[in-house]
């Protein structure tokens, strides 16, 4: 797993917690990155695992509910990270079906090494729209969380609908906009 994902959600423990709590769960586990990481390093995904775990015991959250908000964090750091990314879509659904064509193949080309997840979209109709998320690594939940935080950057109302597989490793989310 990039590193940007762990420098990122240290980030927001130490933003959204405390320095403190960041340097608490990074000492409780046994790292084998020691908790060192850099943005374009290659990390164990079980020690994100590890880290939002003991983020769960120290804050009394339920892990779940952690992963799901550290990807609306990380969308809104996306934003500020990749604009690029973002600049010739208007909407979530335009965005989210950028997702594979355009923006993994652009990390692709920045980090061929990269093991990124699969997120293939459907619509359904102008308003509706299926989205099918499929990964090596058990976060569902965080794709769940950057879905939302899309529709928030894009100030939609879009009801979400969550099918996530027990291994968090695959999902199928019903997007629907409101009129």
């Amino acid at each position: 797993m990039k590193g940007i994902v762990f420098t990122e959600f240290l980030e927001m423990v130490e933003n959204e917690f405390s320095y403190e709590v960041a340097d608490k769960i990074i000492e409780e586990n046994s790292l084998t990155s020691n908790g060192a990481y850099t943005s374009v390093g290659n990390y164990d995904n079980k020690e994100l695992l590890m880290l939002v775990s003991s983020l769960s015991n120290h804050i009394n959250k339920p892990v779940d509910e952690l992963v799901h908000a550290y990807g609306k964090y990380l969308l809104k750091r996306f934003f500020v990270l990749f604009p690029h990314f973002f600049d010739s879509v208007e909407s979530t659904f335009e965005f989210l079906d950028t997702i594979d064509q355009h923006v993994h193949i652009e990390v692709k080309k920045l980090y061929n090494d990269a093991e990124l997840p699969s997120f293939e979209t459907k619509r359904i109709s102008q308003s509706e729209m299926q989205m099918f998320y499929r990964s090596g690594n058990p976060f569902a939940c965080l794709a769940e969380g950057l879905i939302e935080g899309a529709c928030e950057h894009f100030n939609e109302v879009i009801t979400i609908k969550s099918e996530i597989e027990d291994n968090y490793q695959s999902a199928t989310f019903t997007l629907t906009k409101e009129a």
